[in-house]
């Protein structure tokens, strides 16, 4: 099945940019981690709230809070193309890194993605 790319892009016949299922899997999974609930004018509920909490100081409360609120987020919105595994939450470096082990639900493929945002 053929998936219109993130970010929106214009190939060189004047087409939008066409993606693969699992490219558009890991895209959807991106766009759910770092959009603020809010941002969404039709779906206000969208999102994980993760950026909210970039400026928190680093402690170990905050980080299980974050990776619970990205997997609840996960498993809310995504629950019918993937299965969520482990989710992991760092910051450092003034970025905050997330790790997703998920599993596609129409392949059954096993999946780790990593990414990066640097703090606003």
């Amino acid at each position: 099945m053929t998936h219109i790319g993130f970010p929106l892009r214009i190939d060189g016949r004047g087409r939008t940019t066409a993606t693969t299922d699992v490219a558009y899997v890991r895209e959807l999974v991106e766009q759910l981690v770092f959009t603020a609930q809010g941002e969404r004018v039709n779906r206000p509920t969208l999102g994980s709230g993760l950026l909210a909490l970039v400026h928190e100081p680093a402690r170990a409360d905050l980080a299980t809070a974050t990776q619970l609120l990205v997997q609840g987020a996960l498993q809310q919105w995504l629950a019918d193309v993937l299965e969520v595994g482990v989710v992991d939450v760092t910051s450092g470096d003034g970025a905050l890194v997330v790790t997703v082990r998920y599993r596609l639900r129409r392949t059954g493929e096993v999946r780790v993605d990593t990414f990066r945002q640097a703090a606003p």
